[in-house]
């Protein structure tokens, strides 16, 4: 790894995100031990952004540099990425100082060779990378994923259930910083946690009383987890991995929450784990709603309407009959929202009704929250009754 400079971190995690398919927030942690508090948060600013905006970034190397980013050297194609990134993006950034410190990276890397085109791409963004990103156009979908820096598919679902100007609205919303709640300290727990508002609406819509069995079947890190028990519940909180499980532990442990973590895949449960009085599903999916906290989720993530019924299914199967079933995802899609829950043949409650300003805009008895709507990240939640 190259030296822990701000920069030196940015260009490790985005090398590893996009060369190795590493969680950007992973790396970044690994990567930034050795930073002070200033330096770190630059460094997460400069690789978090260049990460998320890489799309744009990537069209501005190939124009202005001659060479398609494809065919670079991974070095080559990290520095030029961050340094793109502080020429179209952090305006504050001299273009010799964003030039000068590609081209380190590059040397640092051991690429020689390769220093002298670097310093000349630099150059050339630094005089053509404003007008080339002010010119993109987001007229429809494919040109807004450019622009934003979106997958194409992810443009056209949004342009299908949202029409052009929320689909925009979403975009821009998910390429600002996300919010920064704490929930604080209810029902015992000591410690405040860091939960956006709408993943904590999706716990508070579990509806757990005092007493009640739950089964958190998705559990890790463990934030709706120790919401239910903070409300009294007597929590069992399914993790399938066995890393995430442990963190899970420790991070009940910290806030004083009292749960029982069982290590398993939810799909294949002992027999033993039934007739809980409610239940959660808060299922993996494709994270349209987290984007702006997830950079490196648009590129990896995908719908899976698939395993969330299976999911649901077997949370039904482990509830007695008359309890409840909530599914929460961080994502705003049709296939992974309302068709999912619609595939189950399950009566919902008419959660709208509880939460009036989160009703779903299509269907009232779900909630939704929209990140350029709400302030906060995206999530679909609906609570079924088992008969």
């Amino acid at each position: 790894m190259i030296a822990a400079t701000a920069r030196g971190v940015a260009f490790e995690v985005v090398r590893r995100v996009f060369e190795e398919a590493a969680y950007a927030d992973r790396a970044f942690r690994s990567a930034a031990e050795g930073l002070g508090e200033r330096d770190r948060a630059f460094a997460m600013q400069l690789a978090y952004g260049t990460v998320q905006r890489v799309r744009p970034l990537d069209h501005a190397i190939d124009t202005l540099g001659r060479r398609p980013v494809r065919k670079l050297n991974p070095p080559v194609r990290a520095a030029l990425r961050l340094g793109a990134y502080q020429l179209g993006f952090m305006g504050s950034v001299p273009v010799h100082a964003a030039a000068n410190e590609s081209v380190e990276l590059v040397r640092a890397a051991g690429l020689e060779r390769a220093v002298s085109f670097t310093n000349a791409v630099m150059r050339r963004l630094g005089e053509g990378i404003e007008a080339l990103l002010a010119g993109l156009g987001d007229d429809d979908p494919s040109a807004a994923a450019l622009k934003h820096s979106y997958p194409d598919w992810v443009a056209e679902t949004w342009w299908r259930d949202w029409g052009r100007e929320e689909a925009l609205a979403l975009m821009r919303a998910q390429n600002e910083p996300p919010e920064r709640v704490l929930r604080e300290p209810t029902g015992g727990l000591e410690e405040p946690w860091p939960q956006s508002r709408g993943s904590q609406l999706a716990g508070s819509a579990v509806g757990a009383r005092a007493g009640e069995r739950v089964l958190d079947l998705c559990a890790a890190p463990g934030g709706k987890a120790t919401q239910l028990a903070a409300a009294g519940a007597q929590v069992v909180a399914v993790e399938k991995h066995p890393g995430r499980a442990r963190e899970l532990e420790a991070n009940a442990a910290g806030l004083g929450a009292r749960i029982q973590v069982v290590n398993a895949d939810a799909l294949e449960l002992s027999g033993d784990l039934v007739g809980f009085d409610r239940a959660l599903v808060d299922a993996p999916c494709s994270g349209l709603g987290v984007l702006n906290s997830r950079p490196d989720l648009r590129w990896r993530g995908r719908p899976l309407p698939e395993l969330q019924i299976d999911l649901l299914r077997s949370a039904v199967e482990r509830t007695r009959p008359g309890g409840t079933v909530t599914y929460s995802v961080c994502t705003m899609t049709r296939e992974e929202n309302e068709e999912v829950v619609d595939a189950l043949g399950l009566v919902p409650d008419d959660l709208g009704a509880e939460f009036p300003n989160f009703r779903h805009p299509r269907r009232p008895e779900f909630l939704l929250t929209l990140p350029h709507r709400h302030g906060t990240s995206g999530f679909f939640v609906a609570r079924l009754r088992r008969p």
